[in-house]
């Protein structure tokens, strides 16, 4: 039963990068692969800080600052230089793996015998469990209230205006290539933001940390999409959290079963295809026992 409560703890962490992620795969409408690399360059800029000596709170906030540098990168690449935005996202992916080893100044980190974020507020809370509940909810709920506060304002109107409709969205004055960049580097500050707090969760940080991020990030938001429907903006930002818990509960339930550590990455997959496809299948088989009532009446 441990091992569940760590997964419903580490999926509200978790969640935090699933929240970025939305703001792309669902406001811009593309799969910005920068994820992967802009999560490992937050862990990287955190933890090295950390091991310098650095306050962790101070070094995890400016884990925010590499990642939005990494969404600065790609918008650019994307506007500027008019390259396909999924192409623009994996040369800035491919070129930060170098940039996070150069962080690092070797592949991996270790935090032992150094302050965390989390083991901070020890002296008051002794479970680790909770240590992370408690933080994880307190940061989970301040990035869902900054997000629906932002995205009901004039720029985030303008955002939205410029995924949904680009052409339209020029048309009325709005900046697209501004929103964009503006947007990408809001997502990838906090899909950053979370790679410093798993890093710290886990001990240690690595270059290869963020290798299929981006699956568990867009699985939680796909099954929160499932699972809920015809929400606020705010109620759909929490459901993400929700889908972010349920997707590690699952990955737990299926590694128990016995399949090997190893087969993560093939769980994670199959679990995306699942919930990707669950409308599709729902909507065919709702066609086709109509068809067959209809066919009964006659």
């Amino acid at each position: 039963m441990q091992l569940y409560y760590s997964a419903i703890f580490e999926g509200i962490l978790y969640s935090i990068m699933a929240l970025g992620l939305y703001i792309t795969f669902r406001i811009l409408r593309f799969a910005d692969l920068t994820t992967e690399a802009s999560f490992t360059l937050g862990a990287a800029v955190a933890v090295s800080l950390i091991s310098q000596g650095m306050n962790p709170i101070l070094a995890t906030l400016l884990s925010i600052v590499g990642g939005m540098l990494a969404g600065f990168i790609t918008g650019l690449l994307m506007t500027y230089f008019e390259i396909p935005s999924l192409l623009a996202s994996i040369i800035t992916l491919t070129g930060l793996y170098s940039i996070n080893l150069r962080v690092m100044q070797r592949p991996n980190i270790n935090l032992r015998g150094f302050d965390t974020i989390f083991s901070m507020i020890e002296p008051w809370i002794n479970s680790a469990n909770i240590r992370v509940l408690v933080i994880g909810l307190i940061i989970v709920l301040i990035c869902i209230s900054l997000l629906a506060f932002f995205f009901k304002t004039d720029l985030g109107q303008a955002m939205v205006a410029t995924g949904d409709n680009e052409i339209m969205a020029k048309s009325i004055g709005i900046n697209t290539s501004a929103m964009k960049i503006l947007a990408l580097m809001i997502a990838n500050g906090l899909i950053g933001f979370c790679g410093a707090f798993i890093a710290q969760n886990n001990g240690f940080a690595d270059v290869t940390m963020g290798n299929g991020i981006v699956v568990i990030a867009m699985s939680s938001i796909v099954i929160g999409e499932v699972f809920f429907k015809d929400l606020s903006l705010a109620a759909r930002l929490m459901s993400i959290v929700i889908g972010s818990i349920v997707y590690q509960i699952i990955i737990v339930f299926v590694l128990q079963l016995g399949l090997h550590p190893t087969d993560f990455r093939l769980i994670s997959a199959l679990v995306m295809a699942v919930f990707l496809s669950f409308p599709t299948i729902k909507r065919k088989l709702t066609i086709q026992f109509a068809n067959q009532k209809k066919g009964g009446t006659h």
